[in-house]
């Protein structure tokens, strides 16, 4: 049987003409042989149709004629009254123009109000590739003239057999039908840009099915028999490695949802958004051999890394070549690379010291800030944009007097001659280098320092000198009274005036000297800040050095232990440069500590003092620990200092919608946005939702309860701003923004008041 014309070409649009149903057309009925036998062919296929003699002789209904595309009209009994999507015609077309018309159409002679043929024929069965065909005549692959194989049926109900059409057919099989992608792939040599334009489908679906065509035969039976869904099929689809496909399947338990077959596939994998992968880049994995691997299902943001020894290696490397040029340009002993920054290391640190700026950088630095000055008073009345070069300049006036500026603090050549680096991985994908550590085998004291003498050292408490000797210490042995063997008292010497008095009488004299320093400094608030600040400045700043008077002991709970990856946060960060800062302006002798803060103005002292308190917070809930007085004062503590969580935490997959129940993503999402958008994810998968919900929260400023704080007082009595600070806590919705509220129907991102969520019951006060 011959095939009509093919023209391959990009599909774009659809056109489809919907003919409405003529009144007057009468029912075909017995007359209705006569009349096809009386319809003339029509004239640019007649050599191929048959005429009229033929038909009037031949079986009337099964005859096959070809008739032109512009004759044939949509049928009013047509059984399907949905449109054909444009999905659906785009499909058709694209089918068509690769291959041609596979299924004849089927038609009946259209009649007018007297009986009479009007020329024209109604589609049965085959509407959609009709519509297929007028599109690719719109678009010119076609004449409007074009013929088309039509089976003439007037013995059959119109009605009856176009529903059977859609009705008793079964489609190809899904398995089927990603194996048969799979096959024209690997045996015609087809890519899946030509497979599309063949199928009338997306690159991207083809790719899809490609995908799933590679699935492990083993599964793919196990996914034609039912055991598998295919959401299942499509977590196993992540990799082409049969063997571990199997693997991950054999060793599945209970609990078979898609989002942990992608995750147990994909865990020796690093995703492309890890810091490793940022740090070290694409391309240079690829350049090293790596392949990364990509997820056609679902959001993968950038695939996975599959090797991902060679990930940490490449991460190691580069890491080396930056401790090697620091090294290098700075003169470190010692610089060490690891992956995680080891906090636990226990070495000594120092910090860059106040120095001045050579004539030079200070001429530089100086003409730097006049310009910078002139041109802001140039520009801060105008009321316009900066140009590009302005704007340009800005910039290089700020890096250079950030870079002058940076020169006024140093570390001491001496020290950087016994101290060493660390070099690690940040967590944002970025380097991150800590100097300034001293090993313990490296540390000198300067001659004279605690009764150190000139080329002594200390080791781990221990004198030693130069040749590696201990040195004994009798100091403070006590100089009284003394026994022999026997018990007695040895008769005493006259001894010398200027000998101490024996431990037994300096403890009784330097127990009321504190009793009288306790009385005073309870009289002297503004001497005791200062004390109680050198105690713990003294503490939280020198590493083994005794030098306070009072018996305060600051602790910090290592929060590493509590949360994975807290220290390489963005909030660390800042208390880091916080701390930093303040251990460059520490005197390196502590002897010289309490002259320094007794020097500060008020402000400073009070900043300081701040700080190292700040360091002894602690309010991590431990699951076996009873304190709850200590939680209700942290929780005090936080409202006191109007905490908002929402500046230095974001709910994410990984931070908590990954790490909590459904039920808890979607109080969440109705919480934050509404319950129209909480309805939208609830049908999701685990793993779906919580990426969903991620997307959701993002920009609502959503905290879960334990993350909240309460209200201040003062600013509830005074009715301040609820935006600044939350209506109940803050960072908890405004319950005057109800989600889908008659006030504000337009709102997307409205708020509710927070719902009880059971698992959280340590919420803010």
């Amino acid at each position: 049987m011959a095939r009509t014309a093919k023209k391959a070409k990009a599909v774009t649009t659809t056109t489809a003409e919907d003919v409405a149903a003529d009144e007057n057309v009468l029912r075909i009925g017995e007359a209705t042989a006569d009349v096809v036998a009386a319809l003339p062919a029509p004239e640019s296929i007649a050599a191929e149709t048959v005429d009229a003699q033929e038909a009037a002789s031949a079986s009337r209904s099964g005859m096959e004629i070809l008739i032109p595309l512009d004759r044939l009209k949509k049928s009013p009994r047509n059984a399907r009254k949905t449109p054909h999507s444009h999905e659906t015609i785009e499909t058709y077309a694209a089918s068509i123009a690769a291959k041609g018309i596979l299924q004849n159409l089927v038609v009946e002679p259209e009649f007018d109000a007297e009986g009479e043929a009007t020329g024209f024929y109604f589609v049965t069965i085959g509407e959609g590739r009709r519509l297929a065909q007028a599109l690719r005549a719109q678009r010119k692959e076609i004449e409007p003239t074009e013929p088309v194989r039509c089976v003439i049926d007037t013995e059959n109900d119109a009605f009856e057999i176009s529903l059977d059409e859609n009705v008793s057919r079964t489609d190809l099989l899904p398995a089927d039908q990603f194996e048969a992608f799979r096959e024209l792939s690997k045996y015609r040599g087809w890519g899946a840009e030509e497979i599309a334009a063949r199928f009338g489908v997306t690159a991207h679906v083809v790719k899809q099915r490609l995908r799933l065509g590679a699935v492990s035969p083993k599964l793919m039976q196990v996914y034609r028999d039912g055991g598998l869904n295919l959401d299942q099929l499509m977590a196993f689809a992540v990799t082409d490695d049969h063997a571990r496909q199997e693997q991950v399947y054999d060793g599945l338990g209970y609990n078979r949802e898609a989002y942990i077959i992608r995750r147990e596939l994909t865990r020796t994998h690093v995703q492309a958004n890890d810091r490793k992968a940022i740090f070290i880049g694409a391309e240079a994995y690829i350049d090293a051999g790596g392949t990364i691997l990509r997820d056609l299902f679902t959001e993968d943001r950038g695939g996975y890394f599959e090797d991902a020894a060679l990930v940490d290696r490449l991460v190691l490397e580069k890491l080396q070549n930056i401790a090697a040029e620091l090294q290098a340009t700075e003169g470190w002993k010692w610089a060490e690379v690891f992956i995680d920054y080891p906090h636990a290391h226990g070495l000594r640190r120092v910090y860059p010291q106040p120095v001045e700026l050579s004539e030079g950088d200070l001429t530089a630095r100086n003409a730097a800030q006049e310009e910078f000055d002139a041109l802001t008073a140039e520009w801060e009345s105008r009321d316009e944009d900066l140009p590009p070069d302005v704007d340009q300049r800005f910039a290089e006036l700020e890096a250079e007097i950030e870079r002058l500026d940076g020169l006024r603090h140093a570390y001491d050549p001496e020290e950087i001659a016994i101290a060493g680096v660390f070099v690690s991985l940040a967590y944002d994908g970025t380097a991150r280098i800590e100097r300034g550590f001293i090993r313990p085998e490296d540390e000198k004291l300067k001659p004279g320092a605690d009764g150190v003498e000139d080329g002594e050292t200390v080791i781990d408490g221990v004198r030693v000198n130069a040749d590696g000797e201990v040195i004994e210490d009798a100091k403070g042995q006590g100089h009284g009274e003394s026994c022999d063997s026997s018990g007695e008292v040895q008769e005493e010497e006259e001894g010398d005036a200027g000998q101490p008095v024996s431990d037994l009488l300096t403890r009784d004299l330097t127990a009321h000297r504190t009793l009288g320093l306790r009385l005073a400094l309870g009289e002297q608030p503004d001497i005791a800040l200062i004390a109680v600040t050198h105690a713990l400045a003294a503490q939280t700043f020198y590493r083994g050095g005794e030098a306070h008077a009072l018996e305060i002991r600051p602790a910090s709970a290592y929060l590493a232990s509590h949360a994975d990856g807290i220290e390489d946060t963005a909030p660390a960060k800042l208390l880091s440069d916080r701390h930093a800062g303040w251990a460059g302006d520490m005197p390196q002798n502590i002897a010289e500590l309490w002259g320094f803060i007794a020097s500060l103005d008020q402000v400073s002292l009070m900043a300081l003092f701040a700080h190292c308190a700040s360091l002894t917070v602690n309010v991590v809930k431990q699951p076996w620990e009873n304190k709850p007085q200590a939680q209700t004062t942290g929780n005090r503590l936080a409202t006191a200092l109007a905490l908002d969580m929402r500046q230095h935490w974001t709910p994410t997959v990984r931070s908590y919608l990954g790490r909590v129940t459904k039920a808890h993503i979607l109080a969440a999402v109705r919480e934050a946005v509404g319950n129209e958008a909480a309805e939208r994810i609830a049908g999701m998968k685990k793993l779906q939702m919580a990426e969903a919900g991620e997307q959701l929260l993002a920009g609502t400023e959503w905290l879960p309860p334990l993350l909240r704080t309460e209200r201040p007082a003062l600013l509830a009595s005074e009715g301040a701003d609820a935006d600044a600070l939350g209506s109940t806590a803050i960072g908890e919705a405004d319950p005057q923004q109800a989600a889908g509220s008659d006030e504000d129907p337009d709102h997307e991102h409205a708020e509710v008041e927070g719902r009880d969520q059971p698992v959280f019951s340590e919420a803010a006060e």
